[in-house]
């Protein structure tokens, strides 16, 4: 007997942790970067509290205090001038502008009497012409006034003579009335009153007429001599409008201040040149005194009480390095400038000129101003004043203390203080401004970026 084998039922197979894992990943990911997270926060703000709370040890430049002899002495740039310029302007022609038509440059060596700038002529010149023709004009009808008073003259010259003649013989006639009829020698009598009274009428007209020939003459006269007068101004403005040098020199041209081009300020106004516009009486050049030298230098107000007048001055030109010129001071400005930066201008006299010297060339002057022995001395930036105290920053260890000193004398560059002692060592700048700008900069480059 055949049995049959029945299958047995399938196994349940365990299920594979696939999903379990797949869980878990993502997990461990999170916590990790929340951990970097954590550990960098943690890290800049170790580093804020260290740059918050470390002290900051700035760098700060020092020098030491010097005792021994100085000379105090004002430095300044300057610029050559020569002394009372022959200035050369443009004529005055009433009112009217004027064009360059030839004008030499700055710099160029002239002689007396050399051409140096020109002005265009032609409205002076028809003028001219104008007034010339006008002139020959006048002369005309001056010379056909007198021909026909020379004329009128000879007529009563005549009429006068023929009247004084007609008297006479009517005068003859006269005489014979006592043989004549009384009708006759009354007729004769009346004859002689009516060549009188001729005689007096015409002498009367005569005076008349040459009275009024020369008032038209005299019209006539002066009409010329306003002509003539208008002829010689105007070639008096044309060989004005020719300016020559009146001594020998250099040509140093003015700014052209009736510049009419874009301007902005601060801007320096270009120097006249040809074809430029000219207002009458304007300053077009100037030809400097190359026997007498002044220098103009702008000093700072600090230093003012330290000069006077008469003071000696040792000059260095920069375009002549190999010479030394010595001046005087001749006279100190007013002081003008902002608050912050006053100045004055100084003006000096060059004791020992020389001929390579030229206008606008700069000079470097040194003013010594006194000569101190056995001082102590320190820079100038060394020294600070702050509400009525004079104090410096003297090094004590690692730190610097302020400490008030006594100013002695001070210029631009150094100082003489009392109060120290030689060999201290002090601060060019101020190392509490510097701490504070160091702690500034440290916490803002400890913030994260």
């Amino acid at each position: 007997m055949s049995t049959a084998t029945i299958p047995a039922p399938p196994v349940a197979q365990a299920p594979k942790p696939v999903r379990r894992r797949s869980q878990l990943l993502p997990r461990l990911l999170i916590g990790t970067l929340v951990a970097a997270a954590l550990a960098g926060l943690g890290w800049y703000g170790f580093r804020g509290y260290r740059a918050l709370t470390s002290p900051a040890v700035p760098t700060v430049p020092t020098a030491k205090v010097k005792r021994g002899d100085l000379s105090l002495s004002i430095t300044a740039k300057g610029d050559l001038r020569g002394t009372n310029p022959d200035v050369l302007t443009a004529p005055m022609m009433g009112g009217s502008e004027l064009h360059i038509t030839m004008l030499r440059k700055t710099g160029e060596p002239v002689k007396a009497g050399d051409v140096v700038a020109q002005f265009d002529t032609t409205e002076q010149e028809f003028k001219l012409r104008e007034a010339e023709a006008d002139l020959a004009e006048a002369d005309q009808k001056i010379i056909q006034a007198k021909a026909l008073a020379d004329a009128q003259d000879e007529e009563d010259r005549y009429a006068l003579l023929k009247a004084q003649s007609d008297l006479k013989l009517a005068e003859l006639e006269v005489r014979r009335n006592p043989v004549l009829p009384a009708i006759t020698a009354r007729q004769n009598d009346l004859a002689v009153e009516a060549a009188k009274d001729h005689l007096n009428q015409l002498q009367h007209n005569v005076a008349n007429r040459k009275a009024t020939n020369d008032a038209a003459m005299s019209v006539q006269q002066a009409g010329r001599g306003k002509t003539a007068s208008q002829a010689d101004t105007a070639r008096r403005n044309i060989e004005s409008m020719t300016l020559r040098a009146h001594r020998a020199g250099y040509v140093a041209l003015k700014a052209n201040t009736n510049f009419n081009g874009f301007f902005f300020s601060g801007m320096v106004l270009p120097l006249f040149q040809v074809g430029d516009t000219v207002r009458p009486g304007m300053a077009l050049a100037e030809i400097p005194d190359l026997q007498n030298w002044e220098i103009g230098a702008k000093i700072g107000e600090l230093d003012r009480g330290h000069l006077a007048v008469g003071q000696k001055v040792a000059i260095n030109i920069i375009a002549i390095p190999n010479r030394d010129f010595v001046g005087h001071i001749k006279d100190l400005g007013s002081t003008t400038g902002p608050p912050w930066d006053r100045s004055f201008e100084c003006k000096l006299v060059l004791d020992n000129p020389s001929p390579e010297l030229r206008p606008g060339m700069s000079a470097q002057i040194v003013v010594t101003t006194d000569e101190l022995h056995d001082v102590l001395w320190l820079p100038a930036q060394a020294l600070f004043e702050s509400d009525g105290r004079t104090y410096v920053f003297v090094r004590t260890g690692e730190n610097f203390t302020p400490k008030d000193v006594t100013l002695v004398r001070r210029n631009e560059t150094r100082v003489i203080v009392s109060g120290l002692k030689e060999g201290q060592e002090v601060a060019l700048s101020n190392p509490l401004e510097m701490a504070k700008k160091k702690t500034a900069s440290s916490a803002a480059s400890a913030l994260p970026k």
